[in-house]
């Protein structure tokens, strides 16, 4: 990581953090990608391993008592999202890294703008998980769910 790339986390907010990490994941399966045309089974394997590394900490950092439902979401998404990047990897598939890279995003914007209205608001550093929109949530399971912040 990058002298800047610290300083800047450094600074960042627990949301902001999050968003960071979101941000690795697709950095990841763009790895894997790029491994995937490259015929690199083992940069691929690596690139997959540094992404779910890292679904298995943001699952883990849940907060399920104190979370609620959007929680119980999120810790569906992760599994969901996990099982979804084993499927891409094992099929060498950058088609299906491209959808699960498109839900992450989903995730991740959400994540941004719960970020943006944090900083905006007066000292409110207390929201912890994006709100599920309800009328925009899709019921297909392979489907990622819609978020607004």
């Amino acid at each position: 990581m990058s002298t800047y790339q610290q300083h800047t986390l450094e600074g960042a907010s627990p949301v902001e953090l999050v968003v960071a990490l979101y941000d690795g994941i697709v950095r990841f399966l763009y790895s894997a990608i790029a491994a995937v045309e490259a015929g690199d089974a083992h940069a691929r394997r690596s690139a997959v391993k540094r992404a779910l590394d890292i679904l298995i900490h943001l699952q883990a950092r849940l907060r399920m008592d104190i979370g609620g439902r959007p929680a119980e979401v999120l810790s569906e998404f992760y599994a969901s999202v996990f099982a979804l990047i084993l499927q891409a990897s094992q099929a060498s598939s950058a088609e299906r890294f491209e959808e699960v890279i498109g839900y992450i995003r989903n995730v991740r914007d959400a994540w941004r703008q719960v970020s943006i209205e944090t900083s905006r608001s007066s000292g409110n550093g207390n929201l912890l998980l994006p709100r599920r929109a309800g009328a925009s949530q899709q019921s297909d399971a392979g489907q990622a769910s819609s978020w607004t912040a």
